[in-house]
């Protein structure tokens, strides 16, 4: 259920979904993880978008430990390999060129590749931010803020970041 024309659906046709055809259109939400839009649906029917939303925040939320480290990594680097070798998903390159890191200059491309590389020393994951609204100056201020973090402290932000990341796409996705 992709293609021009294709979004927003109404609720009541995501309702009406089976379980195979909700993770079909949902199921590229969480970065590489459709285990997350199957969890969601089973919280159907949704009352609003909000519901909706708010199932798939629960379904990360309760993943174990290893699920939702499994969906950290699952995300690209900011400005990072897969971007430049156009490798991202179709959302995240999206959302990425709307934060300008398609348009980064050598300097600022250096600056990003050393911070991610910085972050992923420190925590074993990559640095999530959801860029949505942000500027590459936001996101750098981000890094900066965040390398100081404890390992846990770092998991749940990434995991808060992973969820509002989520909500900024079902809201592109499902109509209101």
């Amino acid at each position: 259920m992709s293609g021009p024309g294709a979004f927003p659906i109404p609720l009541a046709d995501v309702n009406a979904m089976s379980e195979d055809e909700f993770v079909d259109a949902f199921g590229d939400i969480a970065e590489h993880s459709p285990w997350v839009a199957a969890d969601a649906s089973e919280a159907r029917p949704f009352a609003s978008r909000h519901a909706m939303i708010a199932a798939f925040e629960r379904a990360i939320r309760h993943a174990d430990h290893a699920r939702q480290r499994a969906l950290i990594l699952a995300h690209p680097d900011l400005a990072g390999r897969a971007a430049v070798a156009g490798d991202l998903t179709a959302d995240s390159r999206k959302e990425q060129a709307g934060a300008g890191l398609n348009a980064l200059t050598p300097a600022e491309f250096a600056r990003f590749t050393k911070l991610n590389q910085a972050y992923r020393d420190r925590f074993g994951f990559p640095f999530i931010f959801a860029v949505r609204g942000a500027t590459k100056h936001d996101i750098l201020a981000g890094f900066e803020a965040r390398i100081a973090n404890s390992e846990k402290e770092e998991f749940a932000t990434a995991l808060a970041q992973v969820a509002r990341i989520v909500r900024f796409r079902l809201e592109d996705r499902v109509a209101p």
